[in-house]
């Protein structure tokens, strides 16, 4: 077994993270969470959205919708993101997994 890293302990909850304050971050992503609609979103890119066949599984439309636009949100570039997103848990809970080669997507 891997030795558990202080992000993994993060998303799990254990330690010191249960005892802190919530961050602007936080706020403004629950509350994009709420306000945007995914659902129509992701109905009007699905039919431009590459489909699974040859090579390489795309990464779900909805996760790559709210990479994008963590990227704007916070003026991240390609590097930046994935970064973030190794390092930032709430950047992880608002786009749904851990972190993953995000820079394959632009390619």
């Amino acid at each position: 077994m891997k030795q558990q890293t202080l992000a993994m302990a993060a998303d799990q909850g254990a330690g010191f993270e249960q005892y802190r304050r919530r961050t602007k971050r936080e706020d403004f992503l629950d509350a994009m969470n709420a306000i945007v609609p995914w659902a129509a979103l992701c109905a009007v890119i699905e039919p431009h959205y590459p489909k699974a066949g040859n090579g390489r599984r795309p990464i779900g439309l909805e996760r790559m919708l709210r990479i994008h636009l963590l990227q704007h949100w916070f003026n991240l570039a390609d590097n930046a993101v994935e970064e973030a997103l190794y390092d930032i848990t709430c950047l992880r809970r608002f786009v749904g997994f851990h972190a993953r080669t995000v820079g394959n997507f632009r390619r």
